[in-house]
């Protein structure tokens, strides 16, 4: 009985040893998104940040595919539109919104891979936060100007935004998007209930991102663990070098019912 209980022990953890140090199966967009990732349109500095960022999972976490129209709001630099271009190419259509004239528009203009990239024409135009706060930003009302979407999202850029900014930019959203569509937001944790302050400011509470997208009529649809990280304190500037690359951060996704 002894010989049969050890054997069945090493048995199992041959099993586990193995299963640990199987390569991960991908699914085709997982693989689509992999790829995307390996381009030469992607600076190294870029794809250095995929370890800590999990674009694919991220990704798919917001239920991608390669034949859907999204959006992508106040895309920076590009960091991940140079992601989404390639999977999207040939069967969907990637939008931008919001931001776009600095890098964007002249990216989209000389990178071939980018080329069918389309600038929405909307009419949002950023308008200093009172009390003249940097890296803040109002918007009045305003549309994307497209519809019928099948995904918008936003990486990191909510909390740039003042609560009647946000209130405008979740209903531009819900506008835009078809029934059924998907609205999906990354951003840095800030603890549950605590006021803004010089060190908190780039962090948003969770609760209070669900609450406001949900004003605008959307419904939550779920939440991921992929970007928590334990030793985030959740006190500090997002940029202190001790911080940055670091943080922890929230990924929701809404519906439009």
């Amino acid at each position: 009985m002894r010989k049969i209980l050890i054997a069945t022990l090493l048995l199992t953890c041959g099993s586990l040893a193995h299963a640990q140090f199987m390569p991960e199966k991908l699914t085709p967009i997982g693989e689509k998104i992999e790829a995307a990732m390996k381009s030469d349109i992607r600076t190294a500095e870029e794809k250095a940040r995929d370890g800590e960022r999990k674009p694919r999972q991220t990704l798919e976490f917001f239920g991608l595919r390669d034949d859907m129209r999204v959006l992508e709001l106040i895309p920076s630099g590009g960091w991940y539109t140079k992601i989404l271009a390639p999977v999207l190419a040939e069967k969907g259509e990637l939008h931008v919104a919001i931001g776009t004239a600095r890098a964007i528009e002249p990216m989209i203009k000389t990178v071939p891979a980018l080329a069918k990239v389309k600038v929405a024409p909307t009419d949002a135009k950023f308008a200093a936060a009172a009390g003249g706060q940097m890296g803040k930003f109002d918007l009045a009302d305003f549309t994307l100007g497209v519809k019928n979407l099948d995904l918008v999202l936003t990486f990191r850029n909510y909390h740039n935004l003042t609560p009647t900014a946000r209130a405008s930019l979740n209903r531009a959203v819900f506008a835009a998007l078809k029934s059924g569509g998907v609205y999906g937001i990354v951003d840095h944790t800030r603890r549950h209930n605590e006021p803004e302050t010089a060190e908190n400011w780039r962090r948003m509470d969770p609760v209070l991102v669900i609450k406001e997208v949900q004003a605008a009529g959307f419904v939550f649809d779920d939440s991921s663990n992929l970007h928590y990280i334990p030793d985030d304190e959740l006190r500090y500037e997002v940029g202190r070098r001790t911080v940055t690359g670091n943080t922890d951060r929230f990924a929701l996704r809404f519906k439009k019912p």
